[in-house]
């Protein structure tokens, strides 16, 4: 078994390539430095939108309805936005924090926001009348009653 020389990535050090762990400890550097420089960039920019956040959908399905559950802590429901479109859910809203704290020899104020709209495809028709959904400790639980001809029906085999 023969070693090959590993080629890594140019990271502006005058063009030579660095070693693996020289490479892995340059990006924790990277990462740390953006992290105390300004932490909720790196939050948002791991959840994929810039100032921004998305919420994860968890989908369920019974002969009879379709259930979607999301996490949206700190977001009030009046601030939530629901729609339902043939087979199409749309989960839309806005997040506003603001935290102040006043004590002996400082003050301390801090505002967080951002928006968010979430579209998924709903693995059945659903009746667009027949929804319900309630928002509990964070949580927003949607169910949506599938349409009689997209629920299953059994069919009974006979022996001929």
């Amino acid at each position: 078994m023969s070693l090959i020389p590993w080629k890594g990535k140019h990271h502006g050090n005058g063009g030579r390539a660095l070693a693996p762990f020289d490479a892995f400890r340059h990006e924790m550097d990277r990462l740390f430095d953006s992290f105390f420089h300004d932490p909720f960039a790196v939050m948002e920019s791991s959840f994929g939108q810039m100032g921004g956040w998305t919420p994860t959908l968890d989908v369920s399905e019974t002969e009879k309805e379709i259930t979607v559950r999301a996490e949206i802590p700190g977001v009030k429901p009046e601030d939530l936005e629901v729609t339902v479109t043939g087979d199409t859910l749309v989960v839309a809203g806005e997040k506003k924090e603001s935290s102040e704290t006043k004590e002996k020899g400082y003050w301390h104020s801090e505002s967080r926001f951002g928006s968010f709209r979430r579209q998924v495809r709903l693995p059945a028709e659903v009746d667009s009348e027949a929804v319900d959904a309630d928002y509990a400790n964070g949580v927003l639980t949607i169910r949506l009653k599938k349409v009689e001809t997209a629920q299953a029906k059994r069919i009974t085999v006979k022996a001929t």
